[in-house]
């Protein structure tokens, strides 16, 4: 069985480049560069738009070509997207939906927010030949380098792309193991990959489909109606305790699979694009202290000090929100935070922690 296929490091730098190297300023040789070629650049990985392929009725997908700075990926991985929007650069990290391609181009799936910026700007007006800033992948729910037993697909709303790109990757090497993808979305016209999905289950005896719609009636072959619970998954995974489940959607489809699988499955990994519902017991507020700014602030329990500082008015460095790419990472000189996807609770001193992904539990100090 071949080898998941790694992000490659850097090509070497030529010994014309090294000797040059001191005297360059990559700003000015970007500015010129661009004019003879849109993705040359000194160090900056870039990607040009190739072509734009209709995913649903709200979501369109991205195929771009990376320059040579860019150093891949592995497929369920992430990497954050940059473009131009009224003079600023905006960023925000996107699922690459593809596996590896011999031609070096990658895909990304973009589903259309009411409100994300960066979003309706890829769906509705980016278009092919826009050059756009390429982050490096990152994300840890990935197929691992050995791949046995018997595997479940998890996937809601646009929780399909990471999903959807290891699926590919077993599809390249002939779907060696049992899988089967259960497949959430409200309505159908909302369902990504529909005809591919349908035909890989048809080329692939190993490989069962289900498409679970929560707002209409199913009518086709392969759908059923219903949430997640535990009894659409005896119906539709009746053996989903001897599988390896992956499992990705918004907050509270993540914490559901969680709850329902994590402590009997083989293996369990998931990914949250959005925090899980704020319980009964996130009430009240807790004062949290920026160490170097001296300023002390009520948050509220239960919402990401990501969000509830940038409330406060707080610019703050953040990518995915979705704790994966640490641009949010903080030192905790003090207090009790709580995981908002798995739960866990967290009061050592002295640690560091993604605002994104943790909310205040008690009173906090810190490194801001």
């Amino acid at each position: 069985m071949n080898a998941v296929v790694r992000p490659s490091a850097h090509r070497p730098r030529s010994p014309l480049r090294r000797l040059v190297a001191p005297f360059v300023k990559p700003q000015v040789f970007d500015f010129w560069a661009s004019r003879l070629h849109p993705t040359w650049s000194w160090e900056r990985p870039l990607a040009r738009i190739e072509a734009r392929e209709s995913a649903s009725a709200d979501a369109v997908t991205l195929i771009l070509k990376p320059n040579r700075h860019w150093r891949g990926f592995v497929a369920g991985q992430h990497l954050m997207i940059g473009a131009r929007i009224d003079g600023a650069t905006v960023s925000r990290s996107y699922s690459l939906c593809d596996a590896p391609r011999a031609d070096g181009r990658i895909a990304i799936t973009v589903k259309a927010i009411e409100g994300g910026r960066l979003s309706r700007h890829l769906h509705d007006r980016a278009r092919v030949g826009d050059v756009l800033e390429l982050g490096p992948a990152f994300g840890e729910m990935v197929l691992p380098e050995r791949v046995d037993g018997a595997w479940l697909f998890l996937a809601a709303g646009s929780g399909i792309t990471p999903l959807m790109a290891m699926l590919r990757a077993l599809a390249q090497r002939g779907m060696p193991v049992p899988l089967t993808l259960l497949y959430w979305a409200r309505r159908r016209e909302e369902l990504c990959f529909v005809d591919e999905l349908r035909e890989l289950a048809a080329t692939h005896p190993n490989f069962e489909l289900r498409l679970l719609l929560t707002r209409q009636a199913p009518q086709h072959p392969g759908e059923a109606g219903g949430r997640i619970d535990a009894e659409s998954l005896a119906q539709h995974a009746p053996d989903w305790a001897q599988r390896r489940i992956y499992a990705c959607g918004p907050g509270g489809f993540v914490a559901t699979a969680r709850e329902l699988t994590a402590a009997r499955a083989v293996g369990f990994a998931a990914e949250a694009f959005t925090p899980p519902p704020r319980s009964d017991d996130d009430t009240g507020t807790v004062e949290v202290e920026l160490a170097r700014s001296g300023r002390r602030l009520q948050l509220p329990r239960g919402q990401s000090l990501l969000s509830a500082l940038e409330a406060q008015g707080l610019s703050l460095a953040s990518g995915c929100r979705m704790g994966l790419c640490n641009t949010c990472a903080c030192g905790k000189a003090s207090g009790t935070t709580r995981h908002l996807h798995t739960g866990d609770v967290h009061s050592e001193p002295a640690s560091a922690l993604r605002l994104c992904v943790n909310a205040a539990s008690s009173d906090l100090v810190l490194d801001l």
